[in-house]
């Protein structure tokens, strides 16, 4: 309770002077919050925030699941094979330079208008820190523990599981919080071109309609929905690695 109470205490605050410092507003594009906030809850009633909110957050999540699979499975092999590291890592580092957010019309002219290339780009822009963070925590497992388990002749996948993927969940687990804020940055940019719906086309399409209020809200959303994510993502990490952070606090 008195760590949701600290998470929440300054946007709380924020909202508070916000909403007073705005209150007597008459500039166009920096509507009152009340207005802003109005807005908002008419949109959810009749369905049109919450019907964006859920496609862009189904994007989202595929998107996230694919890179979490991906990444982590090739950062595991990656991870264990030096020759292999050596070969891969200069693709590597390019590929994670490059701005996401500017190959996201490039994948949508590749594969086309629909859900499909907004998954595929968030997973594409969300996949490098989670590799990365993988071969650095595959590469983190003692030596020693290591060694125990070529003595005792574990198979292979047995090794992969029971040894290296725990040994190296810390580093993976951060690797997912980095990539959280990359995906949802994705998550509207993608859904700025050839879209119909989610938040990026809710925001587009209020804006070139001069519905300030209205673009305002759904930016505020996006805002809102990565800072609930971020917080429960934490509780979650709390939880997967309690064993880390008990160890780590003797």
């Amino acid at each position: 309770m008195t760590n949701t109470l600290w998470w929440l205490w300054l946007p709380v605050l924020l909202i508070i002077v916000w909403w007073f410092a705005s209150a007597n507003s008459t500039n166009l594009f920096v509507p009152p919050l009340q207005k802003i906030v109005q807005s908002m809850i008419r949109d959810f009633g009749n369905g049109l925030l919450l019907t964006a909110m859920m496609t862009s957050l189904a994007n989202l999540a595929l998107g996230l699941l694919i890179a979490i699979v991906v990444g982590v499975v090739h950062g595991l092999i990656i991870g264990e094979t030096a020759r292999l590291r050596l070969i891969l890592d200069p693709f590597i580092h390019f590929f994670r330079s490059v701005p996401q957010s500017a190959l996201v019309p490039l994948i949508i002219g590749a594969f086309g208008i629909g859900a499909e290339p907004k998954i595929y780009a968030v997973a594409f822009a969300c996949v490098w820190p989670i590799m990365l963070n993988t071969i650095d925590g595959t590469r983190g497992v003692e030596v020693g523990v290591r060694q125990v388990s070529r003595v005792f002749g574990i198979p292979r996948m047995l090794y992969f599981r029971r040894v290296v993927l725990p040994g190296a969940m810390p580093q993976i687990v951060a690797g997912v919080r980095v990539a959280l804020p990359i995906g949802i940055v994705v998550m509207v940019v993608s859904e700025l071109f050839a879209s119909n719906m989610g938040l990026g086309f809710y925001i587009l399409n209020s804006s070139s309609t001069f519905k300030i209020p209205e673009t305002w809200g759904g930016a505020l959303l996006v805002g809102v929905i990565g800072y609930f994510l971020v917080l429960v993502f934490a509780l979650f990490e709390r939880r997967l690695l309690s064993w880390y952070f008990k160890s780590a606090a003797r």
